[in-house]
């Protein structure tokens, strides 16, 4: 099995300048985690629900005056729409995160691939546990 089989393939965006106020509204609105930030064609971050408490709420950042390029986070992981499961586990793993940006044959950013869609699949082994132990140990 394949990214793209299991991917989420609606990828949303957001501007680098919008506020963190919007960010969060789109979230909700579109019962989401997370956003890219920049175009649909060209991605400069990523901003999770997490980023806005962490790096915006916790340091008393006004969320209608601070841009969403303050808290994301820059360097973004990605995959290929191609590669397998277990490749994309692998770089979650390594890198300790959640969620994986997926890009097509021209570079192009297509969906996301989330622990949640791991664990919902019947891939044939345990992706999604090992992925979450490794994101969630303290190494």
């Amino acid at each position: 099995m394949k990214v793209r089989d299991i991917m989420t393939k609606k990828l949303t965006t957001i501007a680098p300048e919008s506020s963190l106020s919007d960010a969060a509204c789109m979230m909700r609105d579109q019962d989401i985690g997370s956003v890219a930030v920049g175009s649909e064609t060209s991605l400069e971050g990523f901003l999770t629900d997490r980023d806005i408490v962490i790096r915006a709420v916790s340091e008393h950042r006004d969320p209608d005056s601070t841009p969403v390029r303050e808290v994301m986070s820059e360097d973004v992981a990605w995959c290929d729409t191609d590669a397998s499961l277990k490749d994309a586990a692998r770089i979650m793993e390594e890198k300790k995160i959640r969620r994986l940006l997926v890009k097509d044959k021209e570079g192009q950013p297509v969906g996301i691939l989330s622990l949640g869609d791991l664990a919902v699949r019947d891939i044939g082994h345990d992706a999604a546990a090992e992925v979450l132990e490794e994101v969630s140990s303290d190494e």
